[in-house]
Parts: C-alpha cells; structure tokens; sequence
C-alpha cells in the first residue's frame, strides 16, 4: 500500500480543488480518463492521492456510474490509480507500474510483431547496458543475493521442478535489472522477460546444463568489476540459451501431430 510522505497533500482536502469538465463524446470513458490525466500531469493529482466519491465524480463528469467505473478500471489497468474497496476504499493515485509496457509487448509477441530472435537481440543490448552497471554498483549483499538465487535454481533442478527453475533463473535478470537503480530499465526488463516466460512456458522443459557453470564464471566476474568479461559470459549465455529454445521449440513444433 502507498503511504503518504509528509510533503504531500492529504487525500482528503484534494478532492474539492479539482474541476472536472462534463463530457459530451460518444467514448466518454477515454475523455474521463484524458482529464484525470491531465491533472496528474499538472499537479493537481500526486501520488497517494484520493479521487472524488464515485457519485461526485459521476456528476461533475455527466456521466452514469457504469461509464465512469469503466473510465477508472482503465487507469487502474494502465497502472496509474488503484481501487480500494472498503469503508477507507475509493481511487488512489498509485505509484504507477510497468504492466501496461509487459502488455503491450506480450500482445505483439502473440501477433508475431516480435519474434524470438528479435527478443534475444534486444536482450543481449539491454543486458549489456545493465551488466556494466551492476558492475560499478555491486554490493555485497548484492552478490550475495545472487548467489542465493543461482542455489535456489540448482535446488529446483534437482528437485526437477522446471517450472520453479524458469522463474528462478528469469528472477536472477530481474535482480541484475534493479541493481541499475533505474525505474525505466527495470520496466522493460520486465516487460521481455514476461514475453520470454510465456514463450519458455510453450516450448516446455529444455536444457540448460550450461547455465549453472556461467552463472558461476559471470559472478566472479560481477565481484571483481570486470564488466567487459561479465558482458561477454552473459551475451555468449543468451545466446546458447537462445539456440536452445528455438531447437526445444522446433522440436516441439514437429511432435505434435495433425488433428
């Protein structure tokens, strides 16, 4: 939940400084959701803040109910407010979040607008980018969770829970994505490692025997601040595990057979 920090305005004595305009469009929920915009853009809307009561906002907006909810689970979808049920509940302002990005890229992954090759091509830049800078920023403690993180992925291995090990060894670009300290790249990592997750969970269990040992060599690498071996171990990992998906995927492909 979003706490309020001391500087900013109390929900409650926001709602009575904005001014919403009736809407008169045939798609009024884009309208709402334009002027709600707005206001965040200029301001008048922060973080932690509380919209109007439904009512109220149905009547400045003159629309009906269903309308505006529609308006408002449209922000909430894109990340920008959250609805709160309960006596306290209403639609706050939220720190906002990457889903409509990991959306918009699974969609075009699904259409064929983005292919496995490209996903990797853009990994391998993105990860370059962020290795350099897990190299300057490394801690301890970072190390340390990373190394945490490749032990769980063996652990699940041996288990033979493939499923817990895809999202362990997804979780370790994920941790090497925050270390960057950068909202932006933390969003689009996110954004393809979702389209790859959904992707390694199509083609189903493949090997990766060779992850573990580069994982070993990278760290080693991340510790001693050698970014351009570490960049060079992660570009030659995406790659093999490239080669493997696509050969797990084109195998699978030729397996099944015609209804």
């Amino acid at each position: 939940m979003t706490t309020l920090s001391k500087t900013q305005p109390s929900p409650a004595s926001e709602p009575h400084v904005l001014q919403f305009q009736a809407v008169k469009t045939a798609r009024a929920f884009e309208e709402i959701a334009n002027q709600i915009r707005a206001e965040l853009a200029d301001g008048r809307l922060r973080v932690g803040s509380r919209l109007p009561a439904e009512r109220a906002l149905a009547l400045q907006f003159g629309v009906s109910r269903n309308t505006l909810r529609e308006a408002l689970r449209s922000l909430e979808h894109a990340g920008l407010i959250r609805l709160q049920k309960g006596a306290s509940g209403g639609a706050f302002i939220s720190e906002g979040s990457g889903d409509a990005i990991s959306t918009s890229l699974m969609d075009l992954y699904h259409v064929g607008t983005i292919t496995p090759d490209q996903l990797t091509e853009a990994r391998i830049w993105l990860e370059g980018v962020i290795v350099r800078e897990a190299c300057r920023r490394a801690t301890p403690e970072d190390i340390q969770a990373l190394q945490k993180n490749v032990d769980d992925a063996a652990d699940a291995t041996r288990k033979g829970d493939f499923q817990h090990r895809s999202e362990i060894n997804l979780d370790f670009h994920r941790k090497l994505a925050a270390m960057t300290a950068n909202p932006i790249i933390v969003i689009v990592m996110d954004g393809l490692l979702n389209v790859l997750a959904n992707f390694i969970q199509t083609i189903g269990e493949y090997d990766n025997t060779f992850v573990p040992p580069s994982r070993k060599r990278f760290l080693k690498h991340l510790a001693a601040g050698d970014a351009d071996a570490a960049v060079a171990e992660m570009e030659a990992s995406l790659k093999r595990v490239q080669r493997n998906y696509l050969s797990r995927a084109a195998a699978s492909s030729g397996s099944k057979k015609p209804d």
